[in-house]
């Protein structure tokens, strides 16, 4: 199996970690092959013994058949399916769901048949869910041996749980945003189109454990006048378009899938996590194929579901969960089969999906009375690397358009006019300083890399919180002519890697970068040997530009 360019850079970048670290974490949306890239680390490392620990039956099925994709034989350890216990009958992987290790067994739990000894790897698919007491159990278990390595893999975590992430896994291999993943054309742009139901009113719901109380929004979202709002303005939006709808509960998915069937026969089904696992079977295949148009689920298509023909998310079941949102709009973010696999670029893969039959993906959010809640939208899962106001003026524009927006250049375009509003008040606040002091010596040492480098400074992830850079780290910085002490944890490691990618591609060091920039020349792309010579025309020019001198 190849690996895609990201995917082989997240396999050397765990490694990587693991030179000095015991676990790591390894960030990656959903769609962009987080199971291909554990099995590939997993492959490299045999004859090591591995195991794959997750949460959902969906998750272990689909773990089992990319790891023997790869060429490893694994096994299941789960309900009545055991795993090899001893050295003549065991395989080199075995998956197994966290509830299983930690039950039966005279309350010791199943873990217990397995010597921690025997592993040289533990896999922690959907990571975000390792903070729990249970799964923290799980984890010391296979941690007594002194030699065992642990990778993390999630999709967008919710940012107040990055800090606990932190206190499990001692850093992030890899971290790459689902922004990244759609500018650079592996998956499709993500369209937002707000719908406003009159009498829709979150304002009373109370929270529970971080999001909406379940009882509360059953109440609200079941109501008959917002049901046949939601299925009114769904039909009108989508034509033809595949659509998936998250419900809260299964009344209100039953009801939704009647209303749908009601305004177009046929039209409609719904599945939820009692029913019967042949009869699901059957209704995501009718989905899958042209039978049907519309699949209600309640809770069963998020983590592990796989349909890339689905082109619209109905967010019938609003959250203040960042990583449960990003999982639901994660569902339709792939392009179609065969679209992109097999071009060079990222302008020739954007170019495909443009013109395939699913340029873009839709997410609707119905729009109400929120009250102190603050629902997330496909402005915060994509809005990793820009700032919380941007996002606040994205979300405020979509739901002023009222039709469909691109998010992606709703955020870069309100990013950019922050940052140009942030230059013009620089700029005032500058001159009002320069008439209360008239002249001002100011000098030094230290180089801004972010200029100089043309760099974006990194948001400050919760699971760096109170981290700070090895002295080594530091070291290399400072001979840089950096004080390391005016970068965060992050930032410090992102211009590092910066420094690094430079030397790797010969690119115009960071203090030629910084003194080019002095005078005016634009550094994007340059070689040292361009820089180099830039430098000694201005040299011999008395440090003015030599075309500005003649």
């Amino acid at each position: 199996m190849n690996l895609r360019p990201y995917q082989q850079r997240a396999v050397d970048a765990v490694f990587d970690e693991w030179a000095e670290h015991d676990s790591t974490l390894l960030v990656m949306p959903t769609g962009c092959g987080k199971t291909v890239v554990f099995s590939e680390i997993i492959r490299r490392t045999q004859p090591s013994r591995a195991l794959i620990l997750a949460h959902r039956s969906e998750l272990i099925s689909q773990a089992v058949r990319t790891v023997e994709k790869m060429g490893v034989d694994a096994e299941v350890e789960m309900a009545d399916m055991w795993a090899g216990g001893n050295i003549w009958n065991q395989k080199p992987v075995i998956v197994s769901t966290v509830q299983t290790q930690i039950s039966g067994n005279g309350g010791r739990g199943r873990m217990e048949r397995f010597d921690p000894d025997d592993f040289g790897l533990v896999i922690c698919d959907e990571a975000h869910h390792f903070t729990a007491k249970s799964f923290v159990k799980v984890l010391n278990h296979y941690r007594k041996n002194p030699a065992l390595k642990i990778l993390g893999v999630t999709a967008t975590p919710d940012r107040a749980d990055e800090q606990a992430l932190g206190q499990v896994f001692q850093s992030v291999a890899y971290d790459y945003e689902i922004l990244d993943a759609i500018s650079d054309g592996w998956l499709v742009p993500i369209e937002q189109q707000m719908v406003t139901i009159e009498g829709l009113d979150f304002s009373t719901i109370r929270t529970t454990a971080g999001d909406l109380n379940g009882a509360d929004l059953a109440a609200v979202m079941e109501a008959e006048k917002n049901l046949h709002g939601i299925v009114s303005s769904t039909l009108e939006i989508i034509g033809d378009r595949k659509a998936l709808v998250f419900a809260v509960t299964v009344k209100q998915a039953e009801r939704y899938a009647e209303i749908f069937n009601r305004h177009k026969p046929g039209t409609a089904d719904w599945v939820c996590g009692k029913t019967p696992k042949d009869q699901r079977h059957q209704i995501f295949r009718k989905f899958r194929g042209e039978s049907t148009q519309v699949l209600v689920n309640v809770g069963v298509a998020t983590e592990g579901y796989d349909n890339p023909y689905v082109e619209v998310i109905v967010q019938a079941r609003p959250t203040k969960s960042r990583c449960l949102y990003s999982q639901m709009a994660g569902r339709a973010t792939r392009p179609i089969p065969g679209i992109v696999d097999g071009l060079d670029t990222n302008e020739q893969r954007r170019g495909a999906i443009a013109a395939s039959v699913k340029p873009t993906m839709l997410v609707i959010d119905f729009v109400g009375n929120s009250g102190r809640h603050k629902l997330i939208t496909t402005a915060d899962i994509l809005g990793g690397k820009v700032s919380e106001q941007a996002i606040e003026r994205a979300v405020a524009k979509a739901k002023a358009k009222g039709t469909a927006l691109n998010m992606a250049e709703a955020l870069q375009s309100e990013e950019n006019n922050l940052r140009q509003e942030i230059e013009a008040q620089k700029k005032r606040e500058a001159a009002r300083r320069a008439a209360v002091v008239a002249k001002a010596s100011y000098s030094s040492r230290h180089i801004d890399p972010f200029n100089a480098l043309q760099l974006k400074p990194a948001r400050e992830r919760g699971w760096d919180k109170n981290k700070t850079l090895s002295e080594k780290q530091a070291a290399l910085l400072r001979r840089q002519g950096i004080d390391p002490l005016t970068l965060s944890y992050a930032q410090g490691r992102q211009v590092i890697a910066e420094l690094f990618k430079r030397w790797d591609g010969n690119l115009a060091s960071l203090k030629q970068c910084a003194l080019l920039q002095k005078h005016g020349y634009d550094t994007n792309g340059i070689t040292i040997d361009q820089a180099k010579q830039m430098i000694d025309a201005l040299a011999k020019n008395n440090w003015r530009r030599p075309e500005v001198a003649a």
